[in-house]
């Protein structure tokens, strides 16, 4: 499993008409949390923006890689990172649904990859498109979830270390 974060981007976030900024900050920064906790790798993608790429404070720190597409996968470099890696599973949470998330998740799963969408994560232009774009990813194939739903099949003693960590990274998502 490998996660991407798409286009939170400070300026990009803010524009959510499905899910609001602050809540979106709050999953993809527990997401981002648990991933750190559990080793499974991640990567940032963002979207051109005037004085860089802008990516929201809650994300762990990685380099941003910008593209010029509404795909992550239509990035050379990027693409390459995530092959490399060797994981089949991509966790694909960003802003828009209705674009870099369907764009990057539908080229995904045409190339063989399994993909979930947590939805909490994401944000979208209206519900009705959001919605549009989910029901593709299903029909293509892809899993869309919640991070929370996420996390708890992947960790299931929340007695040992990190599964401690997991659920009080889950808990800042209901503050």
């Amino acid at each position: 499993m490998q996660v991407v974060f798409a286009d939170l981007q400070d300026s990009i976030v803010a524009l959510s008409r499905t899910n609001g900024p602050a809540d979106i900050r709050r999953s993809a920064g527990a997401l981002g949390q648990v991933a750190q906790v559990l080793d499974i790798p991640f990567s940032v993608s963002a979207a051109p923006r005037l004085g860089g790429p802008g990516v929201i404070a809650e994300l762990p720190e990685a380099p941003a890689y910008v593209r010029g597409g509404p795909s992550c996968w239509d990035d050379r470099p990027w693409r390459e990172e995530v092959v490399a890696r060797g994981r089949d599973t991509l966790v694909i949470c960003g802003v828009t649904s209705e674009i870099v998330v369907l764009h990057t998740a539908l080229d995904a799963l045409a190339d063989g990859y399994d993909v979930i969408v947590p939805v909490d994560a994401c944000g979208g232009m209206s519900e009705r498109t959001e919605s549009a774009a989910l029901r593709q990813v299903e029909a293509a194939g892809g899993s869309v979830t919640s991070v929370a739903s996420l996390v708890t099949a992947m960790v299931r003693d929340f007695t040992d270390p990190p599964g401690r960590q997991a659920i009080t990274a889950l808990h800042a998502l209901m503050s």
